[in-house]
């Protein structure tokens, strides 16, 4: 059997991937940015992390009420981002294919701050 083909260029070792916090949040409120085209703007519940505000490109695919009380993965430990003026403290995840857009979910309801092992 060959060894899969891994583009070299990519490659992280195992403490930088440790280093990637990602924990299930639960979408509190949502709303579009104004003069964005791309932005929306999330309230997200981490239980014992508090509730954090993160904006995400998603607006093409999503409308903010489809969003509120669903549940995300997020990465959560990256540097604070503005973005349209305001501030992002966090990345939600997402994938997409020739298929369509989606949000990497749970396969159940979690826990909000659940962390992702």
């Amino acid at each position: 059997m060959s060894e899969p083909v891994v583009n070299q260029t990519n490659i992280i070792d195992i403490a930088q991937f440790a280093a990637i916090e990602l924990r299930i949040g639960t979408i509190l409120e949502c709303v579009e940015v104004e003069k964005s085209e791309r932005l929306l703007r999330m309230q997200v519940d981490f239980g014992v992390l508090g509730n954090r505000q993160i904006l995400s490109g998603v607006k093409k695919y999503f409308k903010p009420e489809d969003l509120i009380g669903k549940q995300a993965t997020f990465v959560v430990n990256f540097a604070p981002r503005a973005m349209m003026g305001f501030a992002s403290h966090g990345m939600m995840l997402t994938a997409q294919d020739e298929h369509g857009f989606s949000i990497l979910t749970p396969s159940q309801s979690m826990q909000p701050g659940s962390a992702i092992k």
